[in-house]
């Protein structure tokens, strides 16, 4: 039997923004451990701290107090220009408006985050095609996101975000722009990059259709909590 370990340590966070005078809590001593090859999906009416928990984890954002390691990594310490090279190796990013850049094809999309690593031509190539046959898009290598409808191009937005192979996958809102169908073969996707690669996933969504793919449910309200989630096990 394989015993899970947290890939993710979250310990104390707490977060505030400042509006002019005011300061203005998002998050208040939150404390989460993840296991490796979870599947988590974080709920929470708008406002709750979701998304702001989602970008501290993946080291867009820096916290006010408290720790978040992740793969053993203490990010809060790390100084800006090693948080950008960390992020770049060890973050997949899925968003909900996809950014994928209009002029390039779905190979050129998926292998720009490659272009940060040392991996020669060919090697990238062969990295960007796996990816792309691991998300069912080899057949629209050379296609450009306007060729695309907007679950292919969502795949092909999971393909850049795995093809470095990252330590984590966060993915904000990753169906919120597609149609029932396109967001069922997205999440069911997801869970296929969990079960068959063992990937690690933190998704933020508002839809308890896509909640209930992820193996746990997580919920926010007001910067806290809640100590009752769903285990969908």
């Amino acid at each position: 039997m394989n015993i899970k370990s947290p890939i993710v340590e979250i310990k104390k966070l707490s977060k505030s923004y400042r509006r002019g005078n005011q300061i203005l809590p998002v998050l208040n001593d939150i404390s989460l451990d993840i296991d490796e090859g979870e599947f988590m999906a974080l709920m929470g009416p708008s406002g709750s701290g979701k998304t702001t928990l989602l970008n501290l984890v993946a080291g867009i954002d820096r916290a006010d107090s408290g720790t978040i390691r992740v793969g053993g990594v203490d990010i809060t310490t790390l100084s800006e220009t090693e948080l950008a090279y960390w992020r770049a190796t060890h973050v997949g990013f899925i968003f909900q408006f996809y950014n994928l850049i209009p002029v390039l094809t779905a190979f050129e999309n998926v292998e720009l985050p490659l272009l940060l690593t040392g991996l020669s031509r060919a090697e990238r190539r062969a990295h960007a095609e796996m990816a792309l046959k691991v998300v069912n898009l080899s057949d629209r290598i050379n296609h450009k996101p306007g060729q695309l409808s907007g679950g292919q191009q969502q795949r092909v937005a999971i393909a850049r975000a795995v093809v470095t192979d990252p330590t984590i996958l966060v993915a904000d809102e990753p169906t919120g722009d597609l149609d029932r169908v396109s967001a069922t073969e997205v999440l069911q996707l997801m869970e296929r990059l969990v079960h068959e690669l063992g990937k690690t996933i933190i998704m933020v969504t508002h839809d308890p259709r896509a909640a209930k793919m992820a193996h746990i449910i997580k919920h926010l309200d007001k910067g806290i909590l809640n100590a009752h989630n769903q285990a969908n096990l």
